[in-house]
């Protein structure tokens, strides 16, 4: 089998990985360097191939392809980047200058697309419902997406936002969203979203993971209520990709998926929102943890 490279490039650092099959006891080399981002769109593409041709040297061998995960996703009219937080790759024809660069086939899946796949390939999915064949993959943390991943494959879409379900209306109360509409998910159910939350309710500032420690000591009604307004909002949230794409399995990526009560209180917040009388799909934790990223890139490739 031909070796698997894929590059998981993020805002402060660039990954790259080598594997030698479809898991993830097969990884052949597996280093990082610092994106420094903060000097422009023409560097992280030069950090891109310096990563690539280290590990090239180090192993002696050739990439003949490669597979990325990037923030943001290529908008397939244009082949332009958009979306992205990291503001200096947005409307860059990405695809093309990497390409140009490595003189390789680079295959390109935003980031949760590759959480996605990396766990319903080689992840938690792999290993409990090998026989799904929809799964939708959850990012809730510092924002909020998702991946679609149907037979084994991507769903991208024809806008290149297939699981973007983060920019779907959730409530007026989230506020105006950087995307330019109000009331996005993100905006509701993020980890940032709910700090924001607390803080406006009890007037000082904490993390969600000390927000949630409080709600479960009993001591802070604050800290009770943020999570009763995520529990609320992410049934009513994920309802909606349920009713349209009826997922064999969610996973739930991310920081704000750390918290428990997702898996049963979450769940169960589900049934008043969607088209069946119960909720069949199973919910799941990620098994890939950090690695799922760089690993979902690398098998991008065919």
């Amino acid at each position: 089998m031909a070796l698997l490279w894929g590059i998981d490039l993020g805002g402060t650092k660039i990954e790259g990985v080598v594997l030698e099959g479809r898991s993830p006891d097969q990884v052949v080399l597996r280093r990082r360097i610092d994106t420094e981002s903060r000097h422009g769109y023409q560097h992280i593409l030069q950090r891109i191939v310096l990563l690539i041709r280290e590990m090239e040297h180090e192993l002696g061998v050739t990439a003949a392809g490669l597979g990325m995960g990037t923030p943001g996703a290529i908008d397939p009219p244009t082949g332009l980047l958009k979306n992205s937080n990291t503001v200096c790759l947005n409307q860059q024809p990405f695809h093309r200058d990497i390409e140009d660069l490595l003189k390789i086939p680079v295959r390109i899946a935003n980031d949760a697309n590759c959480f996605a796949l990396a766990e319903a390939q080689m992840g938690v999915v792999a290993s409990e419902m090998p026989e799904a064949a929809v799964v939708f993959g959850v990012i809730m943390g510092t924002g909020v997406g998702g991946g679609v991943v149907v037979n084994g494959q991507v769903l991208g879409g024809r806008h290149g936002i297939g699981g973007e379900w983060g920019h779907n209306f959730l409530d007026d109360s989230g506020g105006a969203c950087y995307c330019g509409k109000t009331g996005c998910v993100e905006r509701v159910i993020s980890g940032t979203a709910l700090q924001r939350f607390y803080a406006d309710a009890a007037g000082e500032e904490r993390k969600l993971r000390e927000i949630y420690q409080r709600h479960q000591a009993g001591v802070d009604q604050h800290a009770t209520a943020t999570i009763d307004r995520l529990i609320h909002f992410f049934g009513k949230g994920i309802s909606t990709v349920i009713n349209i794409l009826d997922p064999d399995a969610i996973v739930l990526g991310g920081g704000v998926g750390n918290i428990d009560l997702l898996y049963t209180e979450g769940v169960k917040a589900v049934e008043p929102y969607i088209f069946n009388p119960r909720v069949n799909t199973r919910f799941l934790r990620p098994a890939l943890g950090d690695s799922a990223g760089v690993f979902g890139a690398a098998l991008l490739n065919p």
